[in-house]
């Protein structure tokens, strides 16, 4: 296997405890004070990073970057793009996640190419029906492409499903994460792209961010959602 593939054909169905992925689940919750002494071990941190890698995405397009934030001095800035004090930024691991933006979008774009060629190596016949069922989603079914903010959203929602699956792999290890979107968009990508150079902002803008750690609070209040019949609706 070359050095993008992950073995997926002959894994056997796992069997695996329900109850203990309902608990890490029931855990969770949207932790807004972390103990700054305790740090994510490597071990556990690359598992929380191998389960965003292994997210699923539109189309398998990865259309997203982790930009993990631990200098505390660019930190201590970042709250003051944020609603008050940004919690969570006194966490292990602060990451931002970045979605890609129209240009990289587009099916003969650098980055597209890439992953059309080189990740997923592709026949040329299976390359051109990608081209033609993309081009009919970016322009009709979805219209990603009918403005840059529609393409924007679009990767951003990518992220978020990157974000949840890392969550839920924090969680499952027993540790704490908070989702973040308590802040300017614009502003904290001036900072981070335009002012620090951390990326591009003509190809990539802050989708979320999200803390990683260890909570140094208990929860306030048990979790509320709402039930199963108020949620789901089936039709036969």
């Amino acid at each position: 296997m070359n050095k993008y593939e992950i073995e997926t054909v002959e894994l056997k169905a796992p069997s695996l405890n329900r109850n203990d992925l309902a608990y890490a689940m029931k855990y969770r919750y949207a932790c807004k004070k972390f103990d700054s002494a305790k740090k994510i071990s490597d071990d556990d941190w690359n598992a929380i990073l191998e389960s965003g890698r292994l997210a699923p995405t539109s189309l398998g397009f990865e259309a997203f970057r982790l930009l993990i934030v631990q200098n505390p001095d660019i930190r201590e800035k970042m709250k003051q793009y944020g609603w008050g004090i940004l919690a969570g930024l006194e966490a292990s691991h602060v990451v931002v996640f970045l979605a890609r933006k129209k240009s990289d979008l587009e099916f003969d774009s650098p980055y597209i190419r890439h992953i059309q060629e080189e990740v997923k190596q592709l026949p040329p016949e299976v390359d051109a029906a990608y081209r033609q069922k993309y081009a009919q989603f970016t322009t009709e079914d979805y219209k990603t492409f009918e403005s840059e903010r529609a393409a924007f959203d679009w990767s951003s929602k990518q992220a978020y499903i990157v974000m949840s699956n890392m969550m839920t792999m924090a969680a499952y290890e027993g540790l704490d994460s908070c989702p973040m979107e308590g802040f300017n968009q614009d502003k904290m990508t001036a900072f981070l792209g335009d002012e620090l150079g951390l990326f591009d902002t003509n190809r990539f803008g802050i989708a979320v961010m999200a803390a990683f750690g260890y909570r140094d609070e208990k929860p306030h209040r048990n979790k509320t959602r709402r039930t199963l019949d108020e949620i789901v609706q089936i039709v036969e």
